[in-house]
C-alpha cells in the first residue's frame, strides 16, 4: 500500500466511524442507526405474519431466517458491562420494562379471547387461569393466541438473564473472553439444533431449547459492539457483493433457510446454516440501515416505531383481527366479498382474506398491523401523562 493510499484508507476509515458517532443523538441514549434497523426488524416480523416478502430482496432473504435474531442482536449490542456491577437492579428493570407489561396486556387478551368465544362464535385461545396467564407465556407464547408474537417477550427477558448470570460467573473466573463466549454459545445452540433435527426437542424441552438455540444471537451484538464495529469500513459494493453472493450460494445449495425459532423446528440444513443465514441477514439490513442514517435520521415516524417496537411486537396480531372483522361485516351486510370464509375467520389466526385476491391488499394489513399499535401506544402515553399530571 503506497503512503497516499494508506492515508486515504484512514480517512475513509474516520469518516465512517465519525458518520457512526453522528448517528446518536445529544444525550447518547438513541442510535439512529440501530433505531432505524429495529423500525426494519418489526415491519419484518409484522410483514412476516401475513406473508408479505416485500423486504426478503425477492425471496433472497427469508424473514423466517433471521428476523428474530436481529432482535436479540440489536438487545446484544447494547448490553452493558456496567449492568453487572448492580445485578438486582439490572434484574428490577428488565422486569419492569418487559414483563410487567407483558402480564398486563396477557390478562387483558386473555379477557378478549373469553369475550369472543362467548359472544361472537370464536374458537381460538385458552381458559384464563394461573397457568395461561403466568406459566404459558414461558413455555411457548401461544395461550391467547390474539397476543402469540409477544412469545418473544419473555424469551428476551430470560435470555437478557441468562446472559447477566453467564457473565457475572465468568467474571469471577477471569473468563470474560468475547471469543470464547460466542464460540461456547454457537456451540450449544448448533447441538440443539442437532438434537432438533433428530427429533429430540419436544414437549417441555421446546423451552430451554428454544433458549439455548436463540442465546448466541445475543451474544453476536455483543461480540460485533466490541471486536467488529471499529473495523466494519468495507465499501458499500464489495460490501453487498459479499454479502448477497454468500446468501445467494446458500439459496442454491440449501433446502430451503426458513425455519421457526418459536417450535424449533424446520432446520433441513443441518446445525451450521441457521446461524449462517442469522450472520448473513443481519449483515445485510445493517448495512441498509447505515446507509438509511442520514435520510431517516431526523424521521420522527421512524423514531416512534423504532422506540416502540414492543407495542407493534404486542398488538399488530389483534390489528389484523380488527381488519379481517371489518372485512367479515362487509361480507355479512353487503353483496360484496361473497367469498369470505367465516368458518377459517373464527377459527384460523393465520386466514387473511385478500379482497379480489390481491396480494397487494397485504399491504393493508401491513399498515394497520403497524399504525394501529402505535396509535394505541400514543393514546396510552398521553393517558399515563394526563394522569400523571394531576
Amino acid at each position: 500500500m503506497t503512503h497516499m493510499s494508506y492515508i486515504s484508507h484512514v480517512v475513509e476509515k474516520k469518516k465512517v466511524l465519525q458518520s457512526r458517532a453522528d448517528s446518536r443523538d445529544a444525550g447518547h441514549t438513541y442510535n439512529i442507526t440501530f433505531g432505524i434497523l429495529s423500525a426494519l426488524a418489526i415491519i419484518m416480523i409484522v410483514a412476516g405474519h401475513i406473508g408479505y416478502d416485500i423486504l426478503t430482496v425477492g425471496g433472497l432473504f427469508p424473514y423466517y431466517s433471521f428476523h428474530v435474531q436481529l432482535f436479540l442482536f440489536i438487545s446484544g449490542y447494547f448490553y452493558r458491562e456496567e449492568e453487572e456491577e448492580h445485578p438486582l437492579l439490572y434484574i428490577k428493570k428488565k422486569a419492569k420494562r418487559l414483563l410487567l407489561p407483558y402480564f398486563i396486556w396477557n390478562l387483558i387478551y386473555g379477557l378478549i379471547a373469553w369475550a369472543l368465544r362467548a359472544f361472537c362464535g370464536f374458537s381460538m385461545g385458552e381458559a384464563i387461569s394461573l397457568k395461561t396467564l403466568f406459566v404459558s407465556p414461558f413455555l411457548n407464547g401461544y395461550q391467547f393466541i390474539y397476543n402469540y408474537a409477544a412469545w418473544f417477550v419473555p424469551v428476551l427477558f430470560m435470555i437478557e438473564m441468562m446472559n447477566l448470570c453467564m457473565r457475572l460467573i465468568l467474571r469471577k473466573l477471569h473468563l470474560q473472553y468475547e471469543w470464547l463466549i460466542l464460540a461456547g454459545s454457537l456451540a450449544v445452540g448448533m447441538a440443539v439444533v442437532q438434537l432438533a433435527i433428530g427429533g429430540h426437542v419436544w414437549g417441555l424441552y421446546k423451552t430451554p431449547g428454544r433458549l439455548l438455540f436463540l442465546f448466541p444471537c445475543f451474544q453476536m451484538g455483543q461480540f460485533y459492539k466490541k471486536k467488529l464495529e471499529e473495523h466494519d469500513t468495507l465499501g458499500n459494493l464489495p460490501y453487498f457483493a459479499i454479502v448477497i453472493g454468500m446468501q445467494m450460494v446458500l439459496s442454491l445449495c440449501c433446502n430451503g433457510l426458513a425455519y421457526s425459532s418459536v417450535w424449533c423446528t424446520g432446520f433441513a440444513n443441518g446445525p451450521v446454516i441457521p446461524y449462517v443465514t442469522v450472520v448473513s441477514g443481519v449483515a445485510f439490513w445493517l448495512r441498509v440501515a447505515r446507509i438509511l442514517t442520514p435520510a431517516l435520521g431526523k424521521s420522527r415516524a421512524v423514531s416512534y416505531l423504532s422506540r416502540n417496537t414492543y407495542a407493534v411486537m404486542m398488538h399488530h396480531v389483534m390489528a389484523f383481527v380488527l381488519v379481517k372483522g371489518i372485512l367479515a361485516g362487509i361480507a355479512a351486510h353487503t353483496g360484496y366479498l361473497a367469498d369470505f370464509d367465516f368458518v377459517r375467520f373464527h377459527t384460523d389466526i393465520d386466514y387473511y382474506y385478500l379482497v379480489r385476491g390481491a396480494e397487494t391488499f397485504q399491504m393493508v394489513y401491513l399498515a394497520v398491523g403497524v399504525v394501529l399499535p402505535l396509535l394505541l401506544q400514543r393514546g396510552i402515553s398521553l393517558l399515563v401523562s394526563q394522569f400523571g399530571g394531576t
